[in-house]
């Protein structure tokens, strides 16, 4: 077998080794984690809902914004 060949069943066989590793590893789920993990994991989602909250209020406060900003200016245009 020249070094070639060698060098080519080893790349593939190097390829084939990282799919299977990618295939079958798994994430583990909250409960395999240790309790540190898991309060952190809910704080996480917590902050994450506190966020999207606020995210709506300002979209809300936003749109109001523009749509009396919109009133205003059609009210001076009647003028």
């Amino acid at each position: 077998m020249n070094p070639f060949e060698m060098v080519a069943i080893i790349v593939v066989a190097v390829m084939i080794a990282s799919v299977l590793r990618a295939r079958f590893h798994h994430r583990r789920s909250d409960h395999e984690l240790g309790p540190e993990a898991q309060a952190e994991t809910l704080r996480l989602r917590e902050e994450v809902k506190e966020l999207k909250e606020r995210l709506k209020v300002l979209e809300r406060i936003t749109v109001e914004k523009e749509n009396s900003l919109a009133r205003e200016i059609e009210s001076l245009r009647d003028r």
